[in-house]
């Protein structure tokens, strides 16, 4: 009885050592290493950063430029600096092109002027071809369509020249 339990052992090893990845030196991982505690050295099941498993989620779904997109709207003041960020913000993105709203019309000239700087610090925060262009607005003007001092007609031509 004790020959055959040896004789089974020996015949298990064998069959071990022969099978790829079925012992230590193995070129994969075995079923039964995956079983209980994974060791010192790293393992699939050791629990991951959520930013690398996220990072893994974004690349296997293909949302790699939705997520580029929403990193210049979430990250604006990250993207183009503080004081761009506090005087300007961006309005739409579509096709590439970027709308941005300055506080004034003397922000909105000087964004124009950096335009090619802000595409370069676009581009490098967030990836090329996301942003291929800008469009600077200034602020809204008012509407005199409305209010206390509305004129019918053509409305008050003689202030404008």
């Amino acid at each position: 009885m004790l020959d055959a339990a040896r004789a089974r052992r020996e015949a298990a090893a064998r069959t071990r050592r022969r099978t790829p990845g079925g012992g230590p030196g193995g070129d994969g991982d075995s079923p039964r290493r995956l079983r209980g505690y994974s060791g010192p050295g790293p393992d699939p099941r050791d629990p991951q950063p959520l930013g690398a498993v996220l990072n893994r989620l974004v690349k296997a779904r293909g949302w790699q430029q939705p997520a580029a997109e929403a990193t210049v709207f979430g990250a604006w003041e990250r993207v183009v600096g503080p004081e761009v960020a506090q005087h300007s913000r961006p309005v739409k993105l579509e096709d590439g092109e970027l709308t941005v709203e300055a506080r004034s019309t003397a922000w909105a000239t000087q964004l124009r002027l950096l335009a090619s700087s802000l595409l370069k610090q676009i581009a490098s925060e967030v990836g090329h071809n996301v942003v291929r262009k800008l469009h600077i607005h200034g602020p809204a003007a008012p509407s005199w369509s409305k209010g206390p001092r509305r004129v019918r007609g053509r409305g008050p031509r003689d202030t404008y020249g």
